[in-house]
């Protein structure tokens, strides 16, 4: 997969705003629409653009509270480990769910209205999938830097 740096122009500016149109692209890009339509075209049949979507403002929706959180497994078996994976799938609370290495064994980004429904989602939801050993839950005073994209 060779990208040059064209590519990494338009991968910027669609990254900035998804809804530039090819020719709002090719004038700030200097190339044609139909240059930049091709280009984006291939990036997208590459999988470098795996899709566009809005980015909605937590706070407003109602979603004051972000949580980490570190879960252990009770084993590290290839069944303990895809059966989470495919439990924590199905919890809309979790964002984001990472299989890292070290002291635990995944990292989930989670974010609720308050604190009592993330008591609900702990004791109702995410401690009752088989084989987790333990959890450890770090709470967002203040989100410092939140970047979606990729400086290219």
């Amino acid at each position: 997969m060779k990208l040059d740096k064209m590519d990494f122009a338009i991968l910027n500016q669609l990254q900035i705003n998804s809804k530039f149109t090819n020719k709002q692209l090719s004038l700030q890009l200097n190339l044609s629409a139909t240059a930049v339509f091709e280009r984006v075209k291939k990036l997208e049949r590459m999988g470098v653009i795996k899709g566009y979507s809005a980015i909605l403002d937590r706070k407003i929706l109602g979603m004051e509270l972000m949580v980490f959180s570190h879960v252990k497994l009770e084993k590290h078996s290839q069944q303990n480990i895809s059966e989470f994976e495919t439990q924590i799938n199905f919890l809309n609370e979790v964002h984001e769910c990472y299989h890292v290495s070290g002291d635990y064994d995944f990292i989930l980004k989670m974010t609720f209205r308050n604190m009592d429904d993330y008591r609900d989602f702990i004791v109702n939801k995410l401690t009752i999938i088989p084989g987790i050993g333990s959890t450890h839950s770090i709470f967002v005073i203040n989100e410092v830097k939140n970047e979606i994209g990729y400086k290219l």
